[in-house]
């Protein structure tokens, strides 16, 4: 991929329901081109047990895009299928690529309930019995009664699934393992067996199913003509599936080839080997980089800012890393919280945008502010241009082996240079022959201007606990002129 990929998750976990995210993404199609976005990772577009309601996360039927009378309405939390569609083509149109959001892993909000046999297993460790086969009725029969077999005639019943959560008989919810299945070994070991997450657990090992993941597959990559997918609860699936799925999808429709995936673990070991038995199909989301900035910012100032990448994907894998600061389940009040705080958002964003990271995703909340009363991130669309505009791969780090500090500078056609602090003041001085005699501008403080004297030395400086990131006068200038469109 180029230098200056930049991807936008477009939606928050508190979003209301409006249906109208659609066409939100096609009014700021131009919007996210000025300001140098290449890709946009969109939620699930499929109905979910909820409705307009459903973040898209509790999938009831995959084929329904907002366009059948179900689950309370017509369209998704985020519109109808026409409006998906076009919102789609609205990006493309702009040379923005599309992710679509797939989550294959269960099913959740059956048509009717069925009777089967089955052992309820420890939530702390699935692979222990607590109670052997005793008949239970379960939500495992998905008929999809409004759609009348349009698209595909498959129906889900109790053989398709591992399991579920709910014995809808005794009004118990306990984790239940189905007559003749076993949890799936080639997930990841935490809680014993990683395979059941929530609603009912699709069963990877059931040709049948195979069989109609491929055909819905296909069927969704040549309707919505998406660019790639970002793939949900990978430590869930078979790891051996999404090999030779990407591989039919990528067959079809717009041929579809970036590919991310969810693995959500801050231990950069499960990750590699994660890749290594998918062959290295996809790329994932740099999780234990998250967590070192969430660390960076919680510390008070101890944490040692040379160790940021340090054990991160980013670093031992960048071409198939996916860096990001936050996401819908890191924000306030999710399953996986983990926000970092506020005051480091500028800092956490400058190390994924302005240094080596190849494919930073920025979070629809940190943009646009959350719903829920979070500010947009200072300058981060001033980053996000000058990322698209003025970087290339060329990064000299200038630390002075100071544990709180990191700067660097990033030659492009002109540089760019960072400096930030996680604790007091600090200043860098150092020798650019290049640049002397030029003068170069603070965005985050525009009054604050210095220049190289006739050697090329300057001293550039930070406040407390802050960011600072240099142009040169005149990509400064440039930056001004297009800044009220980038608002």
């Amino acid at each position: 991929m180029a230098r200056n990929e930049t991807l936008i998750q477009y939606f928050e976990w508190d979003l209301g329901p409006d249906c109208r995210l659609w066409r939100q993404v096609s009014a700021q199609a131009g919007f996210l081109k000025r300001l140098g976005i290449t890709g946009v990772w969109l939620p699930p577009a499929f109905k979910g047990q909820g409705g307009c309601q459903d973040t898209g996360y509790g999938v009831y039927d995959l084929y329904d895009l907002g366009e059948f009378r179900q689950k309370g309405g017509i369209p998704t939390k985020y519109g109808t299928r026409k409006q998906y569609l076009s919102a789609i083509s609205a990006l493309q149109k702009r040379d923005i690529q599309v992710l679509a959001d797939i989550v294959l892993n269960h099913r959740m909000g059956a048509d009717h309930t069925e009777t089967v046999q089955a052992r309820t297993v420890d939530r702390m460790n699935r692979e222990r019995i607590l109670q052997d086969l005793h008949p239970v009725d379960v939500w495992t029969a998905f008929t999809f009664p409004a759609r009348q077999g349009k698209y595909s005639g498959f129906q889900w019943h109790w053989q398709d699934f591992t399991g579920t959560d709910m014995d809808d008989g005794h009004g118990s919810r306990q984790i239940l393992l189905f007559e003749g299945k076993h949890w799936n070994p080639n997930v990841s070991p935490e809680l014993g067996n990683f395979d059941y997450v929530m609603g009912a657990d699709v069963d990877f090992t059931n040709e049948e199913v195979h069989q109609e993941l491929y055909s819905w597959g296909k069927w969704y990559t040549e309707t919505t003509g998406v660019n790639g997918f970002r793939l949900d609860s990978l430590k869930s699936i078979d790891s051996h599936f999404f090999e030779q799925w990407l591989k039919a999808m990528h067959q079809t429709g717009n041929h579809p080839d970036l590919f991310i995936g969810e693995y959500w673990s801050g231990d950069v070991f499960v990750l590699k080997n994660y890749l290594e038995q998918c062959r290295h199909c996809m790329r994932l989301m740099d999780v234990p980089l998250h967590y070192h900035l969430q660390q960076a910012a919680s510390s008070n100032g101890h944490y040692d800012i040379r160790n940021l990448f340090h054990y991160t994907l980013s670093e031992t894998d960048p071409g198939f890393a996916a860096a990001f600061v936050d996401n819908h389940d890191t924000q306030p009040g999710q399953a996986l919280e983990s926000w970092i705080m506020d005051w480091f958002r500028p800092q956490a964003y400058a190390s994924i945008l302005l240094s080596r990271c190849q494919l930073p995703i920025v979070f629809y909340g940190d943009l646009y502010g959350l719903k829920r009363g979070n500010p947009p991130v200072p300058f981060l669309r001033e980053m996000i241009w000058i990322r698209h505009n003025l970087l290339t791969d060329n990064i000299v780090d200038l630390c002075d082996d100071d544990p709180q500090k990191a700067c660097w500078m990033a030659w492009g056609r002109h540089p760019v240079i960072v400096l930030y602090t996680i604790a007091d003041w600090k200043q860098r001085s150092f020798c650019e022959p290049r640049l002397a005699g030029r003068t170069i501008t603070d965005i985050t403080d525009p009054g604050h201007t210095l220049t190289f004297d006739d050697r090329g030395q300057v001293t550039v400086t930070c406040r407390p606990g802050g960011l600072a990131v240099y142009l040169l006068k005149e990509d400064w200038m440039k930056l001004k002129k297009v800044r009220i469109h980038l608002q």
